[in-house]
């Protein structure tokens, strides 16, 4: 017997689920008989193992180690709980959420059955609900730690495992590295040894009516409310929530986008289920268009992030991550909002211009919410991956429902005086200078592709960009103000460019700033804005050639 068939019968003989025996049965059956794409699926699966860090789990659903099921949950659920145990929180809540993904029902009665087992007070939630909700119930209920089971905006066939601590953040180092450690003891044993018990609580309305008090509080009584809008979930669970809590806060409700409108793990009308892919909000544009709304706004499918578009000189588009930001970050600070603001290091630098204009203090942090959560003293947080903290001390996360009614709140106000979204940005970037941004990143079916434009990044950066002199900062060293990533930063007077590898799809993501003066803007908007975006042009080309691959 090969290697790999000894790896597929022990895989076998501890999955509790029969459609992955099914599957890997017949994968067996059709690798047997010459299926050439078969046998390479089938070493694929077991040719490694997901790896479990700062963002948890993610991958594609189907048997073996390297693929989400059953197994790999159980063993992260039962990894989880000994850290736990190991951190002296044995006993405490531990709250279990899922969305609508296939399988994410099963992943989670599996985490409430281990955790109970371990001795730990489960609680699980009613059916699928959005991650924020779930981020929220961490403090709520006053857990040591949260799982919620999501693929968030990844494709229909992948599914995933987000770990949160008690103080309601994502985990970071070396938190991730301590529970990867647990779990690699789990998989030298059966997953029929790891206790489980029934003795798990299913929580009722009160998570959900507890998130919808607080939402409500976001809105002043006598704010203005007037405004029409269109909606889409992206076929995720964010529409049934989102209804409540805008109905909560005092505003009529939206106009949503039908065939989008219910959970559906198959997102049939888009390609990826992310606002910011090409066409995955076209459908809520159109509604838009047809019914003259002052906005339209799209959630993720675990409604962690939002995206709002609008009438932008005479024109719908989405607004960028960055623009949003800016459009919340002065809101909060006009509003006096006292504490720090924050962004991720591949996020404009508009914010802490901003920040720094009122006297607040500024944090720059690594990318992702696990780290922009953790600021201490956070006022209003974003990355420009459509993902804002706009009331850290409920959710010190991305949370895609209280943005949407903060996002309300703020377009109400400027209709009642007369304004608009596109006029306020206009006067942030009268008040600041423009600062455009965009990205460019590269889709690869071999992740050496991205390791080896790094490399090529690293031993040759290039000295200037756009014509001007850039000075190259790598981030795998880590710096007294950020802990070491694999990044590169290039960074001049006023030309920006960020590379990355994506932490959770297979990309090379490059972030781009393209800076005017204040006077140049201040004298034409309009021009300032093109030489931006002239300039953004040139930044997309000279990073694709540093890197040695094709700009699109």
């Amino acid at each position: 017997m090969s290697d790999l068939e000894r790896a597929v019968a022990a895989w076998s003989a501890q999955d509790p689920d029969p459609d992955t025996r099914a599957a890997l049965e017949r994968l067996l059956t059709a690798a047997a008989g010459g299926d050439r794409a078969a046998a390479d699926e089938l070493a694929d699966a077991f040719a490694g193992r997901l790896q479990f860090g700062t963002a948890g789990l993610r991958g594609a659903l189907g048997p073996g180690p390297n693929r989400m099921n059953r197994v790999l949950v159980g063993q992260a659920a039962a990894g989880l709980a000994t850290y736990l145990i190991d951190q002296g929180l044995a006993g405490g809540r531990v709250i279990v959420g899922f969305d609508a993904r296939h399988k994410s029902d099963a992943f989670a009665r599996d985490t409430a059955q281990i955790m109970a087992g371990a001795g730990f007070e489960a609680l699980i939630t009613p059916g699928p609900l959005p991650t924020p909700v779930v981020a929220f119930g961490i403090r709520h209920f006053g857990c040591v730690a949260g799982v919620v089971v999501t693929a968030s905006h990844n494709p229909p066939q992948d599914n995933g495992y987000k770990v949160y601590l008690g103080d309601g953040s994502q985990i970071v180092p070396p938190a991730d590295a301590e529970i990867a450690d647990r779990i690699e003891e789990i998989t030298k044993h059966e997953l029929s040894d790891v206790p489980r018990s029934p003795d798990y609580r299913t929580l009722g309305n009160d998570l959900v009516e507890a998130y919808l008090d607080r939402i409500a509080t976001l809105v002043p009584p006598a704010a203005p409310r007037e405004l029409s809008w269109a909606y889409t979930p992206l076929h995720g669970v964010g529409a049934a929530v989102v209804e409540q809590a805008v109905a909560r806060a005092g505003f009529a409700a939206a106009a949503v986008v039908d065939a989008q409108a219910a959970p559906d793990p198959d997102f049939p009308t888009v390609s990826f289920p992310n606002p910011e892919e090409p066409g995955a909000i076209d459908l809520a544009l159109a509604l838009g268009r047809e019914l003259e709304a002052d906005l339209v706004i799209a959630n993720d499918p675990d409604a962690d992030r939002c995206a709002v578009a609008a009438p932008i000189d005479g024109t719908w588009r989405m607004l960028r991550g960055d623009e949003l930001g800016a459009l919340l970050g002065d809101d909060a600070l006009r509003r006096g909002v006292h504490g720090t603001y924050a962004c991720s290091v591949v996020s404009s630098t508009l914010l802490g211009t901003m920040a720094r204009a009122y006297d607040q203090p500024f944090a720059t942090t690594l990318t992702g919410f696990k780290w922009i959560g953790r600021v201490p003293g956070l006022a209003f947080g974003y990355e420009e991956a459509i993902g804002y903290c706009v009331d850290p001390a409920a959710v010190p996360d991305k949370d895609g429902i209280s943005t949407l009614v903060a996002v309300l709140r703020l377009a109400a106000e400027l209709k009642a005086a007369g304004s608009t979204l596109a006029e306020r940005l206009d006067a942030i970037e009268r008040t600041y200078g423009v600062h455009a941004t965009g990205q460019w990143a590269v889709r690869v079916d071999d992740l050496s592709i991205i390791t080896d434009a790094m490399a090529r990044l690293r031993s040759g950066p290039p000295s200037h960009l756009a014509g001007e002199p850039v000075e190259v900062t790598d981030l795998a060293l880590g710096s007294p103000d950020l802990p070491p990533t694999d990044g590169i930063l290039l960074a001049g007077a006023a030309v920006r460019v960020v590379v990355r590898p994506s932490g959770t799809e297979p990309k090379l993501k490059c972030y781009l700033e393209a800076r005017r003066s204040l006077a140049e803007s201040r004298e034409d908007l309009t021009v300032s804005r093109v030489a931006a975006a002239q300039v953004l042009d040139r930044l997309r080309s000279a990073i694709a050639t540093a890197l040695g691959l094709i700009s699109d």
